[in-house]
């Protein structure tokens, strides 16, 4: 590739992020006007047509990711008022003092709240289970989310415990990562040096370290002779999510090292690993894989999901940067950033389940 053709790639993607922020910009005008104009009077009328709430709506409508999606859309966007702890509830999903609704306050509950948190959505929106002698009991949530026009009025909303359990999972696994991303990898950490001892043993089985400080680290594709430099952007969470691909896709590992030592297109593997950690981390903050994780995971997310997710991202990025045949490391950036929007449409399909396939 020319520097001409170079260029070229760089003003595409100036174009496409000029685009996205284009268009992002109308749809916060929308979503504005929608909310705080339209949506009201939308679902009033709805209503009266109907005779069901938008919760109800939502479970005959749609199904997968999106309807947890709209779920947490419809109760993040609820206008109820506020009610306080002796209006009729009966603990889990009370308002926490700021201002919230009940409906609001449903995408915070903490886990063992949920069962109570849907009773108190069901007084909320005045469903009545009693109108229903099929009333299927919580443990049945995951057959009633795969039949949901077969759905009774209590199983819509009895399955929600699985809507909860994800959106509430997602920030909590948000938050898990966050705060291992925040640990700084530390050589006087023995659990720390134990696995980054444990990554080299993984990677180069036949090869022993001569020594904790060795230019021999080159040889898996840190930059120094001592890693702990490279991990200060991702903390130790970088170190984790490469022990884990090496530890759970050890064949898959040798041969991307093997390949990332190509003449021509090679690249620094651990280095490019880290660098993959914090695309999965920023797509998680961005809450860009919702739609993935409510597809694959039903119930809450943990950090073995992410970790999945992780392993997809080595495994892909390896592939597309070998088809693409760039013409040096130099243009690593550019070929990031393609793969990044390249994972981002794959993210926006509501079907998207993004798993690693060897």
């Amino acid at each position: 590739m020319s520097s001409a053709d170079g260029m070229t790639h760089f003003k595409d993607i100036d174009q496409r992020v000029w685009h996205r922020h284009l268009a992002n910009m109308f749809l916060s005008l929308w979503e504005f006007f929608y909310g705080h104009f339209f949506r009201f009077w939308m679902k009033w009328v709805l209503r009266q047509m109907t005779g069901k709430c938008e919760l109800q709506r939502i479970f005959d409508t749609y199904g997968g990711a999106q309807r947890t999606y709209r779920i947490e859309n419809s109760l993040t966007c609820s206008k109820n008022k506020v009610r306080s702890s002796g209006a009729g509830l009966s603990g889990g999903c009370e308002p926490s003092g700021r201002n919230e609704s009940v409906l609001q306050n449903a995408t915070r509950v903490a886990e063992n709240e949920v069962d109570r948190c849907i009773v108190n959505i069901m007084k909320e929106k005045n469903i009545c289970p009693e109108k229903d002698t099929r009333c299927a009991a919580p443990s049945d949530c995951h057959l009633l989310c795969r039949a949901p026009h077969t759905w009774t009025v209590v199983g819509r909303l009895i399955c929600m415990r699985t809507c909860l359990l994800q959106i509430t999972g997602y920030k909590q696994l948000y938050q898990d990562v966050e705060n291992v991303r925040k640990r700084p990898y530390d050589s006087a950490n023995a659990q720390h040096e134990r696995l980054l001892l444990k990554l080299w043993s993984l990677l180069m089985p036949t090869k022993k370290l001569k020594g904790r400080i060795s230019k021999q680290w080159a040889d898996i594709g840190f930059q120094g002779d001592d890693p702990k430099t490279d991990f200060r952007g991702m903390g130790i969470l970088g170190l984790i999510n490469l022990v884990y691909f090496s530890e759970n896709y050890t064949s898959e590992a040798h041969q991307i090292l093997s390949r990332s030592n190509h003449p021509r297109f090679g690249y620094s593997y651990a280095i490019v690993g880290i660098n993959l950690t914090e695309m999965a981390y920023s797509l998680l903050k961005s809450e860009a894989l919702k739609l993935h994780l409510y597809n694959f995971v039903p119930g809450a997310p943990t950090m073995e999901h992410f970790h999945q997710f992780y392993c997809y991202l080595v495994y892909e990025f390896d592939k597309f940067w070998l088809e693409e045949e760039p013409e040096s490391i130099m243009y690593f950036n550019l070929y990031r950033e393609r793969f990044h929007e390249r994972i981002k449409g794959l993210l926006m399909d509501c079907n998207a389940v993004l798993t690693l396939k060897t």
